[in-house]
């Protein structure tokens, strides 16, 4: 093992430990009247107070200053506060913040649903947008459904999907997430019952999933999956021929690809889209996090030419009634512009690629480190998977006191930085993440 000197890490609030072990409520934070997502607010450890954000560090209210590891959520692909990004949006505030697009359109969500066809399904494909990556997926999968009932197969209305899966906490979206790992496991009973799969990765795999499909294609609206990395199952990672395999079989039983790729896309992967690695286009396309640079919200539901000539009819029945209030959002779409403005002119895919490089080289000895059952690693994700579940709060507060901020899902340590993140900061990362895993014992506990 690395060795650490215990004051290296020590974690700051050691009245969140003593509570944690004698089963006490622990104190609250800052905000009485906060509700913190994916938390459980009787026994969470304090979070983090913020005050600002600049490149890929965060200071915080006590005066620290972390390196952030995880890029919020894998968002801010362009480091935090980019000046060009920052620009657009306050020009676009000044001069129209919103408007519905209710028998409005403006030159943002016009300019924005060009751009993005044209490097995703084609020129001629429709783009529909949302305010966040869960409801892309609700109307991806709604337009599944409803591009089989247009046509008459009024039948097809379930989904396959895949075992570590998660697209999303809204109802539609929990329903095709894992069935039984998941956060959302609980929620059985209330939520349409899908076709979940294991993600099949042999020949004979792949003939038991084409016999699945093929049992059941008269009934399965589409499949839906997350292209090369399931990113919030702590960064499960499938090959390009699994995809491939899959995409086959479900073309040749006539059910619709859906690709979520709110999370992998945008040269998470190492290519724009993580879908272009693949020999196959999806159907349907959802896009979200890093489409802004993690600066506003803003998704995408993206359709081939071939699933949108289903609902352009003169029977007003198979338009697709969905419209969030704030769709099309005038500053959302202007940091959108700007996002791929900054793609088409900075190197961000060669900055991945040396990311990916610099992870390789510091993380793949972890692979025979104590406590470690495997190193995963593509494009700018890197994945330490243990064999004990970790302490999220004091994970962070560990993380933290070593200057750096990284938050674990699970049993699993991650990193996803900003791709602007410089070689010396990410090398520093690295370095916390090992004296980390040489500490596990003070931050795990038994799954």
């Amino acid at each position: 093992m690395i060795p650490v000197v215990a004051s290296d890490w020590d974690v700051p609030d050691r009245l969140h430990r003593i509570c944690l072990t004698e089963n006490l409520p622990l104190p609250n934070s800052s905000s009485e009247n906060l509700w913190l997502p994916y938390t459980q607010m009787k026994t969470t450890a304090q979070p983090l107070h913020v005050t600002s954000t600049d490149g890929v560090r965060l200071t915080l209210a006590d005066g620290r200053v972390l390196i952030d590891g995880i890029a919020s959520w894998w968002t801010a692909c362009h480091g935090y506060n980019h000046p060009h990004i920052v620009d657009a949006i306050v020009a676009q505030a000044q001069q129209m913040p919103h408007v519905m697009l209710g028998g409005i359109v403006h030159d943002q969500a016009l300019r924005l649903s060009q751009r993005l066809a044209a490097i995703t399904l084609g020129e001629a494909s429709k783009v529909f947008f949302s305010e966040s990556g869960s409801v892309a997926v609700e109307v991806a999968l709604k337009i599944a459904v409803q591009y089989w009932m247009n046509r008459g197969a009024t039948k097809r209305k379930r989904f396959i999907c895949f075992d570590g899966a998660y697209h999303g906490d809204t109802s539609g979206a929990m329903a095709v997430c894992d069935a039984e790992d998941s956060m959302h496991s609980h929620f059985k009973g209330y939520l349409i019952e899908q076709f979940p799969q294991s993600i099949p990765a042999t020949p004979e795999q792949f003939r038991a999933f084409e016999s699945f499909v093929a049992q059941r294609a008269g009934s399965v609206a589409g499949v839906i999956i997350e292209p090369l990395i399931q990113m919030a199952a702590g960064m499960r990672m499938h090959s390009v021929e699994s995809l491939n395999a899959i995409t086959t079989i479900c073309r040749r039983h006539g059910v619709l690809v859906i690709a979520d790729e709110v999370a992998t896309g945008f040269g998470r992967t190492g290519t724009f889209f993580a879908y272009q690695q693949t020999e196959f286009v999806p159907d349907v396309l959802c896009l979200g996090k890093a489409l802004t640079g993690g600066c506003v919200p803003l998704a995408a539901t993206i359709a081939t030419p071939e699933v949108y000539s289903a609902f352009h009819s003169d029977n007003t029945q198979n338009a697709l009634m969905h419209g969030p209030t704030f769709t099309g959002h005038a500053i959302g779409c202007a940091a959108a512009n700007a996002s791929l403005e900054l793609f088409e002119s900075q190197p961000r895919l060669a900055q991945v690629k040396g990311i990916n490089a610099t992870l390789q080289r510091n993380l793949n000895v972890l692979n025979d480190a104590d406590g470690v059952t495997e190193v995963r690693i593509l494009g700018a994700v890197a994945a330490i998977e243990l064999a004990d579940r970790i302490d999220t709060g004091l994970a962070i507060d560990a993380f933290a006191a070593m200057g750096v901020f990284v938050r674990p899902i699970g049993n699993v340590v991650y990193l996803a930085p900003s791709f602007t993140i410089s070689t010396p900061d990410l090398e520093t990362l690295c370095v916390a993440v090992k004296r980390f895993l040489a500490a596990l014992p003070e931050v795990t506990r038994s799954t």
